[in-house]
This record gives structure tokens, C-alpha cells and sequence, in this order.
């Protein structure tokens, strides 16, 4: 199969005319310019690779926007009254509900130009709390309903044994919780199973929070990665769990984190938003990553991550979309760029000293990491032998038309949407095409039911 565009982004920037020739099982056979058109699916648009979203709980989908009514006479709203409306639904969840909340999200994230998922996954039990038969038949749903939609998923099972700092479990958690490591490595082990049945299923592990197991357990968990498996954790992403942890183990949460587990390149720290200096350099030192979700940690108001000392520090970085109440990866890049905007009062958020390119560079720091965040460990966005996953761009949209490829770049990180999308690419096939692909399957009336309850 040859696809040929009017251009193609590469680490080095814009390829026109660009024809990519993949064979039978979506890798890349080839990339060159000015081939026969003849020959070609011509494609009047402009290919991205496509976008890793590093942090998704698939099943908050089924309450984004439901959670914005606040009534003057109760007390504030924040992340923790939040937490138990999410509990609700968490509750309310059938492992066939599941499939088709999953479905329709991952449908939305094809369109939006996502073409793999981290799917941070501690909804692992029946609602008493008992296991099923099948110790990972929720997480099974979700590699399942990943590979109906196309979309590429890493299944990464969380370990959830406490209610906090300490405390025993809560009632309203119970279908999230291993008592124990050995019950959480069952669980892992039963979840390396499912994805051998899924064809571009892979494998993460990780521990829901601090506050979420006991540390020693974090420290043993954390050493029983094994072949550069990816390993994510929730980190001092509120003001509250930072002070409760300095009150229990004596150290801020990063600064524990860093001290007890020496992470590497293949960890994952979703949100992190509240550091000190010598956190931030000391995240940067160890190659670790960052995942930030811009749009849920400003719906729930978590704060603002310190981008620029991160940067400066040579800090790795990627993006998801967490509770989904936004899934546009071009809307959490320039969200991420306009809060540090907001309080530097500069505009050079994604600059670095020899690359003045602002949405170049977002794309390029966001992929790297994304892809570190799923396992993978190329950097190249297009390469011979690697499997062919693009966004593809209307290349008529009218900003776009109407600016040279030098603006390309930055005219969609600070103007793109959704109606830009052409269509997704995964594995050298459209999984996505606005032309001929409806993005929201028929089980859609259950994910309506669901809300309305």
C-alpha cells in the first residue's frame, strides 16, 4: 500500500510530497518524494505521527461534564468532592458497560488524531468488591474494546490497596483494591494473558499513589519491572496529598519517590504539579517522565505544573487526557502553553535556545515521551520498519491553506480541532476517516443510559 501527501512531518520537518509505502502488517516499508502519483491513494493532507495519549481512566468518560453543578448553599467543590461522584459511577459500572463506555472513548480519541493509550486501570472488581473469575476480565474489556475501535493500548493495571496515607480501604473503592503484592502481581500476571489475545495490546504496571499502598510495597513493586516494562504513578498532584504525606513518611511525595525508588526513563509520573526546585531537577536526573493532563487538572483544579524549570532542567514530558473531559491533543498542548503564559507573562512556553518553533517543539517533546509512556523506545516519528501511525490534517483547512509550512506546526497546536482531522492511521489502515467512518458505535445508547441514571 503507498499513501502519498502533500506533506509528511519528520524530525527534521516537513517532507512535501512525501510517499510512505507500508506492507501487509502496517510497517514501513519505505519514504520518498515525487513517486508516481499513479501508483499512490493520493491524500491531500498533512501527516502527523499520531498522538500517544499517556493517561486515561476509560471509565470517567461516562461522566465528563456531570460533575459541574454547584450549589451555592453546600460547601466548596474540589478534587476530593469530585472523587465521590466519580466513586458513583465507578460503582455503576458492569464489565459490559465498560466495553462500550471504552469503545465510544476510544472511537473519540481516533478522531481526535490519538492512535495509542495508556490506560491507567484500577477498576478491577465486581461491585462487592469481589474478583471475577477472570481476575482481569475488566481490563480484558478494555483491551477488547481498544482493539474494535484500532486504537493501540497499554493495559496498565494499578496496584490500589489503602484509602489513604495509612487508612484501610473505603467502602465506596472496594472494586479497586489487592490486598497485597502477591494479589496485585495475580492480577498483573492474568492481564499479561489477556493482551497476548489483542493484537497491538502491550503491557504497564504501576501503583495508583503514595497514599495508595504502603511504601514498602511501592519500593518491592517498583523493582519487579522487568524488560523495560513502563511503570506509572499518581504524584503530588494535590496540595492536600502533598501535606499528608510530608505528615507521614517525612518527605514530600516526589522527593520520597525519588529517594525510595531511583526511577528511570521507563517511569511515568502523572501530574506532579506541585514541586520543589531540587524535585524538579531531580525528576529531570533521573530520565524519568511527566504525563500532564492539562484540561483535568485544570477542571479539578489541581495547579499548574512548573513547565518552565522542568524544561530548563532538560525535563521529559507527554500529555493524556485523564478524565476526558477534553480530548483534542491539540487543545491540552496549548492549554499546557497558555497557563504557563498566564503566570510568566511570556510566550515562549515550548522555545528552546536553538529551536524557536513553538508547535514543532510541542509535537516533538509530547511524542517522545508518549511513546516511552506505552513501552516504546523509538524516537523517529516515521522510520523504515516501524509501523506507519499518522494523524492526517486537511490540508485545505483554511489556516492551514493560508500559511506557509514553516506556520504549519504552530497554526495547529494554537488554532486545530477536531474538524481539522482528515482521519487516523494505525498500522497503515484508516481507522478513522470523516469521509466514510462513523465515530460513534451503535452500543451508543447504553453510554447514554449510563449518564442519564
Amino acid at each position: 500500500m503507498k499513501y502519498q501527501f502533500k506533506a509528511l512531518l519528520t524530525n527534521h520537518g516537513w517532507m512535501e510530497n512525501a510517499t510512505i509505502t507500508v506492507d501487509e502488517n502496517g510497517l514501513i516499508k519505505s519514504i520518498a518524494t515525487d513517486e508516481d502519483k499513479e501508483s499512490n491513494e493520493g491524500v491531500n493532507g498533512l501527516a502527523l505521527p499520531g498522538f500517544q495519549n499517556a493517561h486515561s481512566h476509560a471509565f470517567q468518560y461516562a461522566m465528563a461534564g456531570l460533575a459541574e453543578v454547584h450549589p451555592h448553599h453546600k460547601s466548596a467543590d474540589d478534587f476530593w468532592s469530585w472523587r465521590n461522584t466519580m466513586y458513583e459511577i465507578a460503582l455503576s459500572i458492569s464489565p459490559d458497560t465498560l466495553f462500550e463506555v471504552a469503545l465510544l472513548l476510544y472511537r473519540q480519541m481516533l478522531r481526535h488524531g490519538y492512535t495509542s493509550v495508556a490506560e491507567f486501570h484500577y477498576l478491577h472488581h465486581d461491585p462487592t468488591g469481589e474478583p471475577y473469575s477472570n481476575l482481569a476480565e475488566m481490563g480484558e474489556r478494555l483491551a477488547a474494546a481498544a482493539g474494535q475501535a484500532g486504537i493501540k493500548i497499554t493495559l496498565i493495571p494499578m496496584f490500589y490497596q489503602r484509602g489513604g496515607f495509612g487508612k484501610p480501604a473505603e467502602k465506596n473503592q472496594r472494586r479497586f483494591i489487592s490486598r497485597d503484592l502477591d494479589t496485585y502481581m495475580k492480577l498483573l500476571d492474568a492481564s499479561r494473558s489477556v493482551i497476548k489475545q489483542y493484537a497491538g495490546a502491550t503491557l504497564g504496571m504501576g501503583v495508583h499513589s503514595l497514599r495508595a499502598v504502603d511504601g514498602d510495597l511501592i519500593r518491592e513493586c517498583f523493582q519487579l519491572r522487568q524488560n523495560g516494562i513502563p511503570f506509572h504513578i499518581h504524584i503530588a498532584e494535590q496540595l492536600k496529598e502533598v501535606s499528608e504525606c510530608e505528615a507521614f513518611y517525612g518527605r514530600r511525595p516526589v522527593e520520597w519517590f525519588l529517594e525510595s525508588c531511583q526511577p528511570d526513563h521507563t517511569t511515568h509520573l502523572v501530574h506532579a504539579t506541585h514541586l520543589t526546585e531540587s524535585e524538579v531537577w531531580g525528576i529531570a536526573a533521573s530520565g524519568a517522565n511527566v504525563v500532564l493532563c492539562p484540561s483535568t487538572e485544570a477542571n479539578l483544579g489541581d495547579g499548574l505544573f512548573r513547565f518552565h524549570d522542568f524544561k530548563m532542567a532538560g525535563g521529559k514530558w507527554s500529555i493524556g487526557t485523564d478524565s476526558h473531559i477534553g480530548l483534542n491533543p491539540f487543545e491540552e498542548l496549548r492549554m499546557l502553553d497558555y497557563g504557563q503564559r498566564l503566570i510568566s507573562h511570556r510566550r515562549n512556553t515550548f522555545t528552546l535556545e536553538d529551536k524557536a518553533d513553538s508547535g514543532f517543539n510541542a509535537i516533538e517533546m509530547s511524542i517522545s515521551a508518549g511513546r516511552l509512556a506505552m513501552g516504546r523506545t523509538d524516537h523517529q516519528f516515521f522510520d523504515i520498519g516501524m509501523p506507519f501511525d499518522a494523524v492526517v490534517i486537511d490540508a485545505d483547512s483554511p489556516l492551514l491553506a493560508g500559511s506557509s509550512p514553516e506556520q504549519w506546526c504552530s497554526t495547529l497546536i494554537y488554532t486545530g480541532d477536531v474538524s481539522d482531522v482528515l482521519g487516523t492511521i494505525v498500522n497503515g489502515q484508516w481507522k478513522y476517516h470523516r469521509e466514510s467512518h462513523d465515530a460513534f458505535p451503535k452500543t451508543v445508547q447504553t453510554f447514554l443510559n449510563l449518564r442519564k441514571r
